[in-house]
């Protein structure tokens, strides 16, 4: 199963460590979001966003 994520539900995703919530770059070919405030790197599993923070890797 491929991970691609909605362009527009990609728009409205934040990285939920960060105060701020900042945006989220979508990665497809690595199957990652990355927060653009902190780098943390979060796994998308068969299409589905883990922005769980116990579960991120820092880059």
């Amino acid at each position: 199963m491929e991970n691609l994520l909605d362009p527009e539900l990609v728009k409205i995703l934040a990285c939920p460590a960060c105060d701020e919530r900042p945006a989220v770059e979508y990665k497809p070919e690595e199957s990652k979001l990355v927060c653009t405030a902190c780098s943390r790197e979060y796994p998308v599993i068969e299409g589905i966003p883990r922005l769980i923070v116990d579960e991120a890797a820092n880059s």
